[in-house]
């Protein structure tokens, strides 16, 4: 089996979010496993300014967009990833936007990168038997193979998978970006890519893809809820049959505490002396106080989904538990704003890092007591499952992959991995914080939850494993029919 992930970003090339950890962990177990999988993305500015050295294959494209056209030239490393570069759509600081917004012609960007994954293939003489589409950014691969290239033998045997790693990021765009793509106006209406009189790419790929997965079972089942559906979700329970969550798992040659190259000091479930010492390294390279305080980190996006307007209401309450906070990440400038000033007004007490620095990333797990994801919504999460990992307790909201992948603790029986709450309140966080911190106080359990949680086992076997099963049932899917999915 030939398999292609198209991707956005993908470590360890780029990466703006865990879309990328996903992608490049997903393609490094395929090859572990010995499968025939390629990765292909755009060629952006960091990666050409990256450590990875990249060979030009001399192999160029020429995309139609509207009426001209884009030339696009075809990039590798090690044959087993591939790059389409255009330095007028990709050559910028930024991979999709700005702090202060998208970049206004993202439709025409991954029109020509979408378009260009399948003139890519042909050009090197790559057949896929699967394309393994993830996001929006590739949403209308799906429909490119059931429209313009429907007819085209080279295609005859390929089926597509689309990954929804986050439904509230969907691609839309103008109505009058559809001619830029070279589709029809006939696909302009509900059952097709139309979504409140814009073009919806991630909506191309739900009704056009062979199969639908995304990141969690429970995730599965919410997004076919108005709640959590965006609007999407009448045309998901259409292809309910063909929806399933997988897991993400996380690569455990990079996540491993005990090899961990930017930690202090390297500790395992047998050795813990060594989580002391992060801790203790933790808060002095911070600049916090009192390490015998319990020590709460956060890492990832600062945005409204990541549930962070709840500690920003908090942050006076969770103080006077006694707890020291340490934070890492950027977003939205609101979040990035108000983070720097509690920082400033609790000095000694939070910390605050507003970027992404994968070595202070890494000290954070290794070093913190417990790990906060007080998340709107959670499609799957890689943050609680790198905790779990280094022993630092999750403490998140009881949605999506967090149902998944943490057992919340029991008092009676002190069996459990995290805790979790249900409302969306900064009361329901405070009390599963105060839990925690019951827990925090008699130092047996303490050690006993940090020893179950570094158990659990989330590498990407299993994960990869479900992928090639559901890539076997695009592929018959695709021999029964010449059409894919719930268009054509």
């Amino acid at each position: 089996m030939k398999i292609l992930i198209a991707t956005p970003e993908a470590v360890p090339y780029v990466k703006t979010g865990g879309l990328a950890d996903v992608a490049g962990a997903l393609l490094k177990e395929y090859r572990r496993m010995k499968k025939k999988a390629y990765i292909i993305l755009p060629l952006y500015k960091k990666i050409k300014e990256g450590q990875v050295p990249l060979r030009d294959t001399g192999v160029k494209i020429k995309i139609p967009l509207g009426d001209s056209g884009m030339e696009g030239r075809i990039f590798s490393d090690q044959f087993s990833a591939y790059f389409i570069r255009c330095d007028e759509f990709f050559d910028r600081q930024e991979l999709y936007g700005t702090p202060q917004g998208d970049y206004i012609d993202n439709a025409s960007r991954f029109i020509f990168f979408s378009r260009g994954i399948i003139e890519a293939c042909k050009a090197l003489n790559f057949k896929p038997d699967v394309i393994h589409c993830n996001d929006w950014q590739t949403g209308l691969v799906p429909l490119y193979l059931k429209t313009i290239y429907g007819a085209d033998k080279f295609f005859k045997d390929t089926a597509t998978l689309l990954t929804i790693h986050n439904l509230g990021y969907q691609g839309l765009f103008l109505s009058s970006e559809l001619p830029i793509a070279g589709l029809g106006w006939e696909l302009f209406n509900p059952e097709g890519i139309e979504f409140y009189g814009k073009v919806n790419f991630l909506k191309a790929g739900i009704v056009s893809a062979a199969i639908l997965t995304t990141v969690s079972n429970t995730y599965a089942k919410e997004i076919l809820n108005k709640e959590l559906g965006f609007g999407l979700d009448g045309v998901l329970r259409k292809r309910e049959t063909d929806l399933y969550g997988v897991i993400n798992g996380i690569d455990y040659e990079e996540w491993d505490p005990s090899k961990d190259k930017f930690i202090p000091e390297n500790f395992n479930i047998k050795n813990l002396k060594g989580k002391a010492v992060c801790k203790k390294q933790l808060v002095k390279e911070v600049s916090l106080d009192k390490e015998e305080r319990p020590l709460i980190g956060i890492v990832g996006r600062l945005s409204l989904q990541k549930g962070l307007d709840l500690v920003i209401q908090s942050i006076d309450e969770l103080l006077s538990l006694g707890v020291n906070l340490v934070i890492l990440g950027k977003g939205n400038e609101v979040f990035h704003s108000s983070f720097s000033e509690i920082a400033k007004k609790y000095k000694g007490r939070v910390s605050v890092t507003i970027g992404f620095e994968e070595p202070l990333a890494h000290r954070i797990y290794g070093g913190s007591d417990f790990f906060l994801m007080p998340s709107r919504y959670e499609p799957c999460g890689l943050g609680q499952l790198i905790a779990l990992r280094y022993g630092c307790i999750p403490i998140a909201r009881r949605t999506g992959g967090p149902v998944d992948t943490i057992q919340d603790y029991e008092s009676l029986t002190s069996k459990g991995t995290g805790f979790l709450f249900s409302d969306h309140t900064p009361s329901a966080m405070q009390d599963a914080i105060k839990r925690a911190l019951c827990v925090y106080t008699d130092m047996n359990k303490m050690h006993k939850m940090v020893i179950n949680a570094m158990r659990m086992d989330f590498s990407w076997k299993k994960s990869a494993e479900r992928y090639i099963e559901l890539y076997s049932m695009a592929i018959k899917q695709r021999a029964k029919s010449k059409g894919q999915g719930g268009l054509g």
